[in-house]
């Protein structure tokens, strides 16, 4: 499975840079590094107009006179603009090898191009009124706005907003992706994102979801070794039609939907059956079910509790969704207990993850993780920076998506298409993963304005491919 570029908070990178140093690179032989990277990143997304580099008194404003005096000898037009005297070593030395004028940020001109160098990761508190105002001045005066390694005014680990207001064009992350590189609301404000490779290598948990490897049957594969899917359906049969119909694009063998009531039609290929509780056990105890996906449409009744009872009694691989999350939100016993330890993936959306895990503190990754911790199982924590986490801490947060997925249906087909993954075989975790990232591409595929109906076609191409890409 691929899953993509590393994710590293701020005191994971601070320890990778300790660790780079400590076998035998200068601090400042990194930093150098570094705006040397962001200065081939500017040249590369813009023409050379004149520059403000704004920098502050931190590593990152170290960075900046680095890239200052790399333009300045490409032959750009530079100026910078300090919010104080550097403070560190490498920072000071950096500054002392710009020849320029340096002004303050309260006298400086803005310039076409304007680059953010005043606190990237380092940045914990606020920023003050009166730089936040001048910051985003000389933003709106500007054609183009880049930032080292993070906007300034956006905490790096939890993409919350400490001031900032105004989207960067560009931003170059440096070493890695931080967390406020891909959560929001702070990704919004990054802009187009470049990772700049600067020599040090991190020790992380956490990536961005890219596409997986999937590859197409082969000879010996028949329906079942592409995966059954079990479709357990419920008071609305329109939401189970959906997953059933998104399981099948998404290269399931063989999907059975298994109805409380009727509803609408089905392709021929999907087997329906009529099924109450009690028949849903019997149908349940096929042992070449790969994967029941239960939740859409399921009701929140009596039967529909007695329709998830009969499904966690079951032994197979879950995908919980929606109501069946609402359900068991609402039961004595802890979610855990309820698995029994086997396979299983719930994809909540906020309002559900609150009702079911409570409201837990930290990042969006953070929850995700301890909810995952929790339940023993894998949880993709959904919206437009989904998070897919796992018991023993692992995380990966969606990489490609499309904001106009925020319409009814599209997570009952997101849980169609991990339960696909599930039931051809692929672990907890990188069923999810592969689900999030099929669910993001074929929105991106299906358009604006797109329909829960509309992804399953954009699916069934995102599907074919990825497994045949000739």
């Amino acid at each position: 499975m691929v899953l993509g570029q590393p994710i590293a908070t701020a005191a994971q990178m601070r320890a990778a840079d300790a660790a780079t140093i400590a076998d035998g690179a200068a601090g400042a032989e990194l930093m150098d590094r570094a705006g040397r990277a962001v200065a081939r990143a500017i040249a590369a997304f813009c023409g050379p107009d004149p520059v403000l580099v704004l920098c502050g008194p931190g590593n990152n404003g170290g960075d900046g006179y680095v890239v200052a005096r790399e333009l300045a000898v490409r032959g750009w037009p530079v100026s910078v603009a300090r919010l104080a005297p550097p403070k560190t070593r490498d920072a000071i030395a950096m500054a002392a090898l710009y020849t320029g004028t340096i002004t303050s940020i309260a006298e400086a001109h803005p310039a076409p191009i304007l680059v953010d160098a005043l606190f990237g990761t380092g940045q914990e508190r606020p920023l003050d009124a009166r730089l936040a105002a001048r910051l985003e001045a000389l933003m709106a005066a500007g054609d183009v706005c880049v930032a080292v390694d993070l906007p300034s005014g956006v905490d790096a680990d939890s993409g919350a907003l400490l001031g900032a207001a105004r989207a960067h064009h560009l931003t170059v992350a440096l070493g890695a992706l931080k967390p406020a590189h891909v959560l929001y609301p702070a990704a919004a404000l990054c802009g187009r994102i470049v990772v700049a490779d600067i020599g040090i290598r991190v020790a992380t948990d956490c990536c961005r979801i890219e596409a997986p490897l999937l590859p197409p049957p082969g000879f010996a594969d028949h329906k079942y070794t592409r995966g059954y899917v079990f479709v357990a359906g419920g008071a609305m049969p329109g939401a189970s039609a959906l997953s059933a119909r998104a399981a099948q694009a998404a290269g399931a063998g063989y999907v059975m939907l298994a109805r409380a009531e009727g509803g609408s039609p089905l392709p021929a290929s999907i087997i329906e059956r009529q099924a109450e509780p009690q028949a849903l056990e019997a149908m349940l105890e096929d042992e070449r079910i790969g994967a029941v996906v239960i939740g859409p449409g399921l009701g929140r009744d009596g039967p529909a509790s007695q329709r998830l009872d009969a499904v966690l009694d079951s032994g197979r691989a879950l995908v919980l969704d929606a109501d069946a999350l609402i359900l068991l939100g609402g039961d004595a016993l802890p979610v855990a207990r309820r698995l029994h330890g086997r396979p299983a993936v719930l994809t909540p959306h906020e309002g559900e993850f609150t009702r079911l895990f409570g409201d837990l503190g930290g990042s969006k990754i953070d929850r995700a993780r301890a909810a995952a911790k929790t339940a023993g199982a894998v949880v993709v924590l959904k919206g437009p920076d989904t998070v897919v986490a796992a018991p023993d801490g692992r995380a990966a947060i969606a990489g490609r998506t499309s904001f106009w997925l925020s319409t009814a249906g599209t997570g009952d087909v997101l849980a169609g298409v991990i339960a696909a993954m599930l039931a051809r075989g692929l672990p907890p975790f990188e069923a999810a993963t592969a689900g999030v990232w099929l669910h993001g591409d074929a929105a991106c595929r299906a358009g604006p304005a797109l329909g829960a109906d509309d992804l399953v076609p954009a699916l069934k191409a995102a599907y074919a491919d990825l497994t045949c890409p000739n």
